[in-house]
């Protein structure tokens, strides 16, 4: 995805909230952006989301992309659980598959208890896990996050923090704000900051290099169907298939390169029928970290 010459303002002739700015976010990328309030941090992230668009400038390259807003509009005549499996069908799963990435991620922030509660009648940290969870469920190949852990007890921090770097392990990109300085401290790929409307990159050591040619990240997939259920067919990437451990019939396990995961858990997902995916793991192999793996 590219931003070039992108910039906005709200009124014709009016000041620029954002100008010039120029962004390349590879798939896998994990990138932080810093600035004081009202700097535009929050524009720039809605433009990445495509729920605002630049006026100047281009954006190009959109992957599949889920958005989580610092403010959740809790007053939506949904359940906790509709209101996921709704938008777990905007993102193209089938009404099984939805309701069940619904139910797992409710269960994740420790809130399947509320499924069946209107979001008019949640706490405000009790929305911040349905909205974060609207996020995830789908497995996006960009997620977009403005201060989405404000409103989150500690355990639900902990699980968002294992969730976005899960999502870049299997080759989704995370942009994302947040006012602790010390969200996932070491992690991201690069830091940018906003000010003056001008985005520029935080000089700092970063994570560890991925030296091109030296390490590969492939990612595993456990997963499980219906009894005597094939797979879909030409799945993404090609992946290499091997029975899961356990000695169930219906189960596989599957490994691909990290670009083509999300593609394959959403083939998965949307199959007729849906299969479960029961673990994700990022593998990384070669010169550089041989044999490590990341178990998520």
């Amino acid at each position: 995805m590219m931003l070039r010459g992108v910039g906005r303002r709200y009124a014709l002739g009016g000041p620029w909230v954002l100008r010039d700015v120029d962004l390349d976010v590879a798939p896998g990328a994990l990138l932080r952006i810093e600035g004081t309030n009202g700097s535009g941090k929050s524009t720039l992230l809605r433009i990445l989301a495509g729920i605002d668009a630049p006026s100047a400038g281009r954006v190009t390259g959109r992957p599949r992309t889920a958005y989580v807003p610092e403010r959740f509009p809790a007053a939506l005549p949904f359940t906790a659980a509709g209101y996921l499996t709704a938008m777990g069908r905007v993102h193209g799963l089938g009404r099984a598959a939805a309701g069940r990435a619904a139910r797992e991620w409710l269960d994740r922030f420790g809130a399947g208890h509320l499924a069946r509660t209107r979001l008019s009648e949640l706490s405000k940290g009790s929305s911040q896990k349905v909205a974060v969870a609207q996020g995830l469920l789908a497995a996006p190949g960009l997620l977009v996050l403005d201060e989405a852990w404000t409103g989150l007890d500690p355990a639900s921090r902990t699980v968002l923090d294992e969730a976005v770097t899960e999502r870049a392990a299997a080759g989704g990109t995370v942009v994302f704000v947040d006012h602790d300085p010390h969200r996932l401290a070491g992690a991201p790929d690069a830091v940018f900051r906003v000010q003056e409307g001008r985005l520029a990159p935080v000089p700092g050591p970063g994570p560890a290099p991925r030296a091109a040619g030296r390490a590969r990240t492939r990612v595993r997939v456990d997963a499980e169907g219906p009894a005597g259920a094939e797979l879909p067919g030409a799945l993404p990437g090609d992946p290499v298939r091997e029975a899961a451990p356990g000695g169930r019939s219906a189960a596989v396990r599957l490994t691909v390169d990290a670009a083509h995961s999300d593609a394959l858990l959403r083939a998965l997902l949307t199959g007729e029928p849906p299969w479960h995916i029961r673990a994700v793991t990022a593998l990384t192999t070669g010169a550089a970290a041989p044999g490590k793996e990341h178990d998520r």
